[in-house]
């Protein structure tokens, strides 16, 4: 059972390692390849497309920390020449390179020591490819080797000619490090931290969407414009959104069900405005947390914001209460009062920062300010949150 759980667990981290590694593959090669676009589990592990058809196959080989060198008769060599033999031409002189990238160190001496780069010599790693195919007394490697002596010697050679090993490379542990390495050059200064959240963030949901078919690759044009629109967002005047519609959880909405927010909004008889600004609330009070852990923006910004929002409420809620007057019947008060509320919640003139526009920030601060009892939508506001005040501490 132990053996199962760990083999279970090593794959899983094969399949997070593979399309972490797809990233950085992709910023690795984004000036040899400006038109090229990366696919995942298409055809192959991972492969380089341009124009839509493949240019490159990677098997990709992840193993822990203290795993022994790569030699010519281990099982990861064979399952991946097999694994070519299989998808493709091995004798196609004209088809993709076939490229090994492995966490492991190619022994030295072997043909996959041979077939890195630089100095790369197929004709030395064709020699001790078939050597090490007709030595090798593995069965799990069997097959596969009868399959690459069956090719007759010119297939053979062409097939060796286009295979590729790139060892060492970074484990999942440090393909994060990786990654930073090769955007240096953009990273926000002392914000780096957030940014890698946002990419990671927006990379798993393009596997997911690669995995799920619903396209095939990502390009490289389009990885540059993303890392350039979240880069943007840490510029003076604008700031990123950390938090998506999709994060507000069945478990969130149970704990603010009886917020005061909430029966702010009711007392105006807009409940089927709740579910959305439940929303609202939850990303913009989560947002402000993760803005001053980041150091995005300090407490005095936020305050100016919320002063102005608080302002600008002050001045609608004395004309409605001028417009009611003293004697108004409780229908016109909550008429009023949904009124006000749905003026407010469309206020665009205060942002938190220039070129922040995200309506949900604005009206969440709304809601949350309702919530502190700062601000209110009935005219009698003020004494209904006293008396809820009371009624849950009693």
């Amino acid at each position: 059972m132990a053996s199962s759980v760990h083999e279970a667990s090593s794959s899983a981290l094969g399949y997070l390692f593979q399309a972490q590694l797809a990233l950085l593959e992709l910023l690795r090669g984004s000036e040899q390849r400006p038109d090229g676009a990366i696919s995942l589990e298409l055809h192959d592990d991972v492969a380089w497309e341009e124009n839509g058809s493949p240019v490159d196959l990677l098997q990709v080989k992840h193993h822990i920390r203290g795993v022994r060198t790569l030699g010519d008769k281990d099982d990861d060599v064979w399952r991946t020449i097999k694994s070519w033999m299989d998808t493709h031409d091995p004798g196609d002189a004209d088809g993709p390179w076939l490229t090994l990238v492995t966490t492991q160190q190619a022994r030295s001496g072997s043909a996959m020591a041979a077939l890195r780069s630089p100095g790369r010599d197929p004709a030395a790693a064709l020699d001790l490819l078939t050597a090490a195919a007709r030595e090798s007394a593995a069965r799990d490697t069997k097959d596969s080797r009868k399959a690459f002596l069956d090719l007759s010697g010119p297939d053979r050679a062409v097939f060796v000619r286009r295979m590729r090993v790139v060892d060492g490379s970074p484990t999942i542990d440090d393909l994060d490090d990786a990654v930073r390495a090769k955007l240096r050059a953009v990273l926000p200064h002392g914000h780096a931290d957030s940014f890698m959240r946002q990419l990671w963030a927006w990379w798993y949901e393009q596997t997911v969407e690669m995995l799920q078919k619903r396209h095939t690759s990502v390009s490289v044009n389009r990885l540059m414009q993303r890392v350039s629109r979240i880069r943007d967002d840490y510029t003076s005047d604008r700031l990123p959104t950390l938090l998506q519609e999709e994060d507000f959880t069945e478990e969130a909405a149970n704990e603010l069900a009886d917020a005061c927010f909430v029966h702010q909004i009711r007392w105006v008889g807009a409940s089927r405005q709740l579910d959305k600004a439940l929303i609202d609330y939850y990303r913009a009070y989560n947002q402000t947390i993760a803005w001053l852990e980041d150091d995005l923006v300090d407490l005095d910004e936020l305050s100016r914001f919320e002063k102005g929002l608080a302002d600008e409420w002050k001045r609608d809620f004395d004309w409605m209460l001028d417009d009611l007057g003293d004697d108004a019947a409780e229908a016109d008060q909550r008429k009023a009062g949904h009124a006000l509320l749905r003026k407010a919640l469309d206020q665009t003139r205060y942002k938190v920062r220039e070129r922040y526009d995200e309506a949900f920030f604005s009206r969440g601060k709304h809601h949350e300010l309702a919530d502190r009892g700062r601000i209110g939508w009935h005219p009698d506001f003020e004494e209904r949150v006293k008396n809820l005040v009371r009624a849950i501490s009693g």
